[in-house]
């Protein structure tokens, strides 16, 4: 993981977010590259004839809003002793795209030639990540998406636990996360009953991962409650869990929408940082 993508919002509490981005760095020598992001909005809305009230997004304001993230983002590159990227130097470092505003569609193609982006915890509350701006990155850029808890953990990646519902988008989580796994110290694979969609068992995961000389554990928890997420949090806590790797959307966007669903509580509600790819 050498390259990691950023999107940073001008009132946003970002902290949390870029500690979870050096944590990551850190263990790889990698690349930090900041973004400033946006909603999709027109670049000016018209004037509300009832109210007369212009869009404060024109382009002026375009302009001090991504001198604001960059500003941001590069004083606290500075307070962690991260030395901006040179031509022909590699090893940890930070970079700013030049290009302004951007908008989350935007986020997600540019996002496909970083190995990783970090996001903060969309748990919908002010100046958390924008919910699509997460979804942007998961749907959109083919590449695994970090969730930043709201207060950073004091380790990172040592307590892997493997949030297993057979799912191609938990497969392809786990093979997205192969680089931490490899660094973990201990890997449990965690199943709940009655969870998930027909396929190989936690244990044959488990299995697979010892044969690339992983530590691997599988078990399996109760669930009385049907309330995946909240289980797969609990049980990953008990565990000294300080990454959780899972499938994003198993179930459709619409559905977990109206009914609840494993992936939107844990994005809403997650203590510890959470690697999803779907």
């Amino acid at each position: 993981m050498k390259s990691i993508l950023v999107p940073i919002e001008d009132h946003g509490v970002i902290e949390p977010q870029l500690e979870a981005a050096v944590q990551l760095a850190q263990l790889f020598d990698s690349y930090i590259e900041g973004i400033a992001i946006t909603p999709d909005y027109p670049v000016v809305l018209p004037v509300d004839i009832a109210i007369g009230v212009p869009s404060p997004i024109t382009p002026e304001n375009r302009l001090e809003m991504a001198r604001v993230c960059r500003e941001r983002f590069e004083a606290f590159m500075t307070g962690k002793q991260i030395s901006r990227a040179a031509a022909g130097l590699t090893g940890l470092s930070s970079g700013w795209r030049q290009d302004g505003l951007m908008e989350d569609a935007f986020l997600g193609a540019y996002g496909r030639v970083f190995d990783i982006i970090v996001v903060g915890r969309p748990d919908g509350s002010n100046g958390q990540t924008r919910l699509s701006t997460a979804e942007a990155a998961l749907f959109e850029a083919g590449r695994p998406v970090l969730i930043a808890p709201p207060v950073p953990t004091r380790s990172f990646g040592e307590t892997a636990v493997i949030a297993w519902n057979r799912s191609t988008e938990t497969a392809r989580a786990v093979l997205d996360s192969m680089p931490l796994l490899r660094k973990a110290k201990r890997i449990v694979v965690l199943e709940l009953d009655d969870w998930g969609v027909p396929g190989p068992s936690g244990s044959e995961l488990a299995r697979h991962l010892r044969m690339h000389d992983l530590p691997a554990e599988a078990i399996t928890a109760a669930d009385p409650s049907n309330r995946p997420g909240e289980a797969i949090l609990k049980e990953a806590a008990a565990l000294g869990c300080d990454l959780l790797v899972k499938g994003a959307y198993t179930q459709s966007r619409l559905r977990q929408m109206f009914f609840g669903g494993a992936t939107s509580h844990i994005l809403g509600n997650t203590t510890m940082p959470v690697l999803m790819a779907h």
